[in-house]
């Protein structure tokens, strides 16, 4: 009878370990999540670069079709480089999903051209086109990203071509 002691004691450590990794995953989800949500809202939405120390690692690096993007500043210049050309651009999540270290989201995004894009002059046409993004986390932060819009569909709606 006092060989199962032993066995009980090691069974019950065991379960609040397993129970701990459980509430730790759990945590880690509800990070990543809020996390990619302020990037959408605020960074992207409503203009917020004072936030991007907070959100994306210093060592970022974003897969953009136009080019690489690195570090605090990158992210920040293509922010507000995106903004100029779209003030009123905003990111409507419609899902995302949670896997490890990644993130996967799938938005809209909408916005005026109102400024310069892509050596573009401004049309003063309303966009709006479906993205996808995956996004790798570390310690609650983006240390990187892949970016994925419907770049035929923008084209098309700021009368740089046809379907």
């Amino acid at each position: 009878m006092h060989a199962t002691r032993p066995a009980i004691r090691t069974s019950i450590y065991l379960l609040l370990a397993f129970a701990a990794a459980i509430s730790d995953a759990a945590e880690d989800r509800e990070t990543a999540v809020r996390t990619i949500e302020v990037q959408h809202v605020e960074i992207w939405s409503n203009g917020r670069v004072d936030l991007v120390p907070e959100i994306y690692s210093p060592d970022f690096v974003g897969h953009f079709p136009s080019g690489l993007v690195q570090g605090h500043d990158g992210i920040r210049e293509r922010v507000l480089a995106h903004r100029k050309a779209f003030p009123d651009w905003s990111e409507t999540v419609v899902d995302i999903i949670v896997e490890g270290d990644r993130v996967a989201t799938r938005f809209v995004s909408r916005g005026t051209n109102l400024g310069p894009f892509l050596g573009n002059a401004p049309t003063g046409n309303v966009v709006e086109i479906s993205e996808a993004a995956i996004y790798r986390i570390v310690r609650g932060r983006i240390a990187e990203q892949w970016v994925y819009p419907d770049v035929r569909a923008m084209q098309v709606q700021l009368g740089n071509g046809t379907y």
